[in-house]
């Protein structure tokens, strides 16, 4: 196993004790609803699950398009297409 797998499991199960050893009922009131009474459980393991959601959106690659990058690759295949003589044209084509 890799280092990075064994961290995770590591964290994972530290997580896990975590969540457990935190099951009393709390009062919780966000904006709309009013004094509910949930566990710290279904609290911290739903505020978890949105910043992991929330981390990994604004974490991962983005594609980006550049009309810069296609001329290059356009000047590119002209400067390539300069080199060959009329005979290497001639046997492509």
């Amino acid at each position: 196993m890799s280092g990075k797998t064994i961290t995770i499991i590591i964290l994972t199960a530290l997580l896990t004790i975590f969540l457990i050893d935190n099951n009393d009922s709390v009062s919780f009131d966000f904006i709309l609803w009013k004094d509910v009474q949930l566990s710290k459980l279904a609290v911290i393991g739903i505020c978890i699950l949105i910043g992991f959601t929330l981390g990994f959106l604004a974490g991962r690659p983005r594609k980006t398009y550049s009309s810069y990058n296609d001329e290059v690759e356009r000047s590119q295949a002209m400067e390539q297409k300069s080199t060959l003589s009329d005979e290497d044209r001639d046997y492509i084509s």
